[in-house]
């Protein structure tokens, strides 16, 4: 399976999990049921997990905590995505806009961001 096999499937998981799933049963489903700020909780919870593995990693050498870590992140930002609307693909279009624009120029064309 590609990467973005992956997240195709993860996406299509997600929305189903959202749209159907009971919450007694799914975590999924149960982040949504509790709605945007218990998803945003978990996104800051698994933020400070992922530096708190990445500074680990840095004295260690060891990145295996730092790719669970990340991976969780990503899992619960992609939640938040699909509770307001959005998914992977929404990202991977704004990332791939920014190929061949300097960071810094990128940077000064934000407007509320």
């Amino acid at each position: 399976m590609s990467n973005l096999d992956i997240l195709d499937e993860l996406t299509r998981i997600l929305e189903a999990r959202k749209q159907v799933a009971d919450p007694e049963s799914s975590y999924v489903a149960s982040l949504h049921d509790k709605g945007l700020n218990k998803i945003l909780e978990k996104v800051g919870e698994e933020c400070t997990e992922t530096i708190l593995a990445a500074k680990d990693a840095k004295a260690s050498g060891d990145t295996r905590a730092l790719i669970y870590e990340t991976a969780d992140l990503w899992f619960h930002s992609l939640v938040m995505l699909s509770h307001l609307g959005e998914n992977a693909d929404a990202v991977l279009h704004e990332l791939a806009r920014r190929f061949d624009v300097s960071g810094h120029a990128e940077k000064a064309t934000r407007t509320n961001h």
